[in-house]
Formats: structure tokens, C-alpha cells, sequence
């Protein structure tokens, strides 16, 4: 048993080297032209900042406990003296959302969304009748639980003028209350730093090397245009990634950038909401592969519970001995998971977590699959998904 410890520490601590490696590779949003950071992005050409147009897109369906302080955040969101176009979607809400919106202020344009086609998800319909009504050239589409900080706008105008073209996106801050929340949430980042080469994301033409928060992506009309839009993936449970995809396979450029200065949110409320939110998408999220999603859940309990589990077992059986290399394989997922957290602006101690998170992570996918498999489906805002 000592040499499975062994081998884990060996390779958590890797994964360590890689993690510190590939969080110093996020770039931050709205860096000054000239920088470094903006000189890494996939520029294509670079216009007058005056010449900048930007649509703040909103697709909001139930969401009168957001769209308010939503719209507030937006509109207090220094632009630096360019015009912004916001509109909000009201997607069939039956909560007063659109009403919400449209006594938000004079700068915002509420519209009704028509009946879903077949065929269609509701988000990614929601966010093709935004675009379709958008006059700007560069949409940035936000979810209704998104807040920007009082420098955002101008920091994506920043990151839109250093860019050129392509798509922009980023993980915001992810604000949590509930224990879940606190488990899972923060698990997105953590995927990321782990195991996605952040560089080849903005430097390889490569669709498999893509991530993507639909909460916050700004994306060129040329590179929407060119990729199809939303109705491209008309049909794609994560429409985010999807979209990434289709910008890469049209020749477009997407950049991963850090964002949780300027923009934070509070995705789920509750454990439910945290349960059926992530059952929805993990699945699809790895091309419903059952052969990838066990391998993927075999590997993260090796090395992230099983250590926790080998130190709690010998502690208590009176074995210190045996309890060196479990322990360090341990420290060693800690000090991952810290890493990640670090680059998501969670606290400290969310760290200490990591075995609890990935035990409930993986509760979460084998429901995902096996909603996938049974006619139940998943239920998300009153619309079910096969």
C-alpha cells in the first residue's frame, strides 16, 4: 500500500508543478494595451478605442431575485465615455423579471423572447434573439446573477480593443453560502488549473483546448457571425463550451482570461440548485462518454480521496506508521486545491475541503449520467433536457 501512496504523492505533486504553472498563465482583463498580458491575446487588429461599440446582452428567464441588482452593477459600470447598449431578454419568465428590467432605467432595453422552436435549448435560443437585436461589434453576454465591479466595462473595452476579434471569457468569482456551494463551486476552477493547458486555450487552433463561462463571454460580431451564432449549437447542453468550439473550428481565436476582479456572481442558492445544476451539465460536459467520465472518477478518487481516506483509517487503527505517505499524498492535493482556489479569489481554508468536494462531485456525476441514460432527463427553470 505504500507504493500506491508513494506513486500518488509522485504524481499530485506534478500536478502541483503544473497548477502553480498554468494559474501564472491567466491573464487578466482589461490590461493596458502594451502590456504583456495584452500582447498575449490573439489579436487580429487593433481599432481606436473610440471606434468600440460594445452590447451588454442579458438572457434572463425567472430571475427577479437578479436582474435588478444585475442591471445596477451594469449601468454604474464606468465606460470610459463610450456608448453601451444593454438589453435584457425576458425568456417567458413568469416572475415579474421583465418588468423588473424594464424599470431598471432609461438605458436598458427589455425584450420579450418568443416561443422556443423545437430543436432548440432555451438559453442558447434566448441568446441568438440578444444577438439578432444587438447593434454593437463587440456582444458581451452575461448571466442575470452576474455583478461587474465598477471598472468592468471599461476593462473588457480594454481587453476588446488589446484583442481585436475572436472571443473573451472567464470564470467571475464564484460568491457561495451553503455548504455545497462551498464543496462543488469552486471544483470549476479547479478542473481548469489541473488539467487544461491554459496557453494552448488562446494559442492553438485546437477545439479541444478550449473553456468557457457563459456567464461572462465577449465575442466579435465577425467571430459570432462567422461561427454560426448560438444557432449553431442550437442543441448543446453546455451552449458555453459548445460556442468556444464552434469559434475555433471557424478559424477564430478564444482567450481564457482572469476575470474575478471585475466580475463575480453567486450561481446557486442552495444544495438543490447546486445538485441540479451541475447533474445537468457534467455529463454532457465530457461528450457523454461513460468509459471517460469512470476513468476521470477513478483517477480523481485516487489521488484526492483515498489519501484522506488512508490517513483517517491508519490514525484511527493506531498505525502511524503506515500514515507518512497517505499523509503526503494529502498535503500535496491540498496544496493543489489551494493553488486553484487562489486563482478563483476563494478563502484559504476552502482548501482543506478537497476530499468532501471530490466524494460530492462525484455523487453529482453518476447522477448525471444516469439521467442521461433514463428517460427522466434533467429539469432546469421549469424546462427539461434529455
Amino acid at each position: 500500500m505504500n507504493v500506491f501512496f508513494q506513486v500518488v504523492t509522485g504524481i499530485v505533486l506534478l500536478q502541483l508543478l503544473f497548477a502553480i504553472w498554468n494559474a501564472a498563465q491567466l491573464l487578466k482583463l482589461g490590461a493596458a494595451v502594451g502590456t504583456r498580458a495584452a500582447k498575449a491575446l490573439p489579436a487580429k487588429a487593433t481599432a481606436s478605442s473610440r471606434a468600440l461599440s460594445l452590447s451588454v446582452l442579458i438572457p434572463a428567464r425567472d430571475e427577479a431575485d437578479n436582474i435588478g441588482d444585475c442591471l445596477s452593477s451594469v449601468l454604474a459600470s464606468n465606460t470610459g465615455g463610450i456608448g453601451v447598449e444593454i438589453i435584457v431578454l425576458d425568456d417567458s419568465s413568469t416572475d415579474g423579471t421583465g418588468a423588473i428590467a424594464a424599470a431598471a432605467g432609461s438605458g436598458v432595453r427589455v425584450l420579450k423572447g418568443r416561443e422556443l422552436p423545437e430543436g432548440w435549448l432555451g438559453k442558447s435560443h434566448a441568446c441568438a434573439q440578444l444577438a439578432e437585436a444587438a447593434s454593437g461589434d463587440w456582444l458581451l453576454f452575461l448571466d442575470a446573477d452576474v455583478r461587474l465591479q465598477h471598472g468592468a466595462l471599461q476593462a473588457v473595452l480594454s481587453a476588446a480593443e488589446a484583442a481585436g476579434g475572436g472571443m473573451i471569457t472567464g470564470f467571475p468569482r464564484q460568491m457561495t453560502g451553503t455548504w455545497l456551494e462551498r464543496l462543488v463551486v469552486p471544483l470549476m476552477v479547479f478542473t481548469i488549473i489541473c488539467h487544461l493547458p491554459i496557453p494552448l486555450v488562446r494559442g492553438s487552433r485546437d477545439p479541444r483546448f478550449v473553456a468557457a463561462h457563459g456567464g461572462f463571454i465577449l465575442i466579435h460580431r465577425d467571430s459570432y457571425d462567422s461561427c454560426g451564432g448560438h444557432e449553431a449549437i442550437r442543441s448543446e447542453l453546455v451552449d458555453d463550451m459548445a460556442l468556444a468550439r464552434a469559434v475555433k473550428r471557424s478559424g477564430g481565436t478564444v482567450a481564457l482570461m482572469d476575470v474575478t476582479e471585475q466580475v463575480f456572481m453567486r450561481m446557486y442558492h442552495n444544495a438543490r440548485q447546486v445538485w441540479n445544476g451541475y447533474r445537468k451539465n457534467i455529463y454532457a460536459g465530457i461528450g457523454r462518454s461513460p468509459v471517460l467520465l469512470l476513468a476521470v472518477l477513478i483517477v480523481y478518487l485516487s489521488l484526492y480521496v483515498a489519501p484522506a481516506a488512508a490517513v483517517l483509517y491508519y490514525g484511527l487503527s493506531g498505525q502511524p506508521g503506515a500514515v507518512l505517505w497517505p499523509a503526503a499524498a494529502l498535503l500535496a492535493g491540498l496544496a493543489v486545491k489551494w493553488t486553484s482556489d487562489a486563482a478563483g479569489r476563494q478563502p484559504f481554508w476552502f482548501c482543506l475541503l478537497l476530499p468532501a468536494s471530490i466524494l460530492c462531485l462525484s455523487l453529482i456525476a453518476v447522477a448525471s449520467w444516469r439521467g442521461s441514460r433514463t428517460r427522466a432527463g434533467y429539469e432546469w427553470k421549469g424546462r427539461r433536457y434529455g
